[in-house]
């Protein structure tokens, strides 16, 4: 099993997201972006952290010093309801160790301890299998299929997974050490759908649409 912690987005995050637009990452996000998309959404991410909006997280791993993975949860509105939208990411080089369950599994609980949303949502788009399979494997609930466009203009397909984090049994431990990464599933990364005020990623194994475009 991988060893993995998170550490908070910092300028790190602009380092990251530039290694992650790459064609294999935006398979389903619409492909490579701009430079300054990329630094744009670092930008809206460091800013919703100081906001106290947004919670993201660098995923670094023991022999490796620069992060290879992120994964965070934000505010939205969603269906006229508050709730807490889930985004994740894992560069292809470090996929199918697990990071992307283990961080997921961290972030549920972060944003359990938080009191503050009963619902987390995580949006793959349909075809995304490894992203998908991480909401499954997490324990999130499928409610259906939605669409959105990402970037703006290309119709895309989600699935709406839901997590009820008010009966997270570890909610309320935020302890960032070390942590098992748990066993592999096929290829992970990202998850989020592209909607209004979100992140970004997706790759052919795994990807999320977590946008904040």
């Amino acid at each position: 099993m991988a060893g993995f912690r998170l550490v908070e987005w910092d300028a790190r995050g602009l380092a990251f997201e530039r290694r992650a637009n790459a064609p294999e990452m935006q398979t389903f996000l619409g492909g490579v972006e701009p430079d300054e998309a990329t630094v744009a959404r670092h930008e809206r991410i460091s800013q919703g952290i100081r906001d106290g909006t947004t919670s993201m997280f660098l995923i670094l791993v023991e022999e490796q010093p620069d992060p290879v993975g992120s994964v965070g949860f934000w505010e939205k509105q969603w269906r006229g309801e508050p709730v807490f939208e889930l985004g994740w990411k894992v560069l292809p080089g470090f996929q199918g160790r697990g990071l992307a369950g283990g961080a997921v599994t961290e972030a549920l609980s972060r944003a359990a301890a938080t009191g503050r949303r009963r619902w987390g949502h995580a949006y793959p788009r349909i075809d995304n299998t490894g992203s998908n399979a991480v909401c499954r494997r997490t324990g999130f609930e499928l409610l259906g299929e939605v669409d959105f466009e990402y970037p703006k203009g290309n119709p895309i397909r989600c699935n709406d997974w839901r997590f009820d984090l008010s009966a997270h049994p570890d909610a309320g431990s935020l302890d960032a050490g070390w942590a098992d990464a748990g066993p592999a599933g096929p290829g992970q990364l990202a998850a989020g759908c592209a909607g209004p005020g979100q992140f970004g990623a997706g790759s052919p194994d795994s990807g999320s649409t977590s946008r904040r475009a």
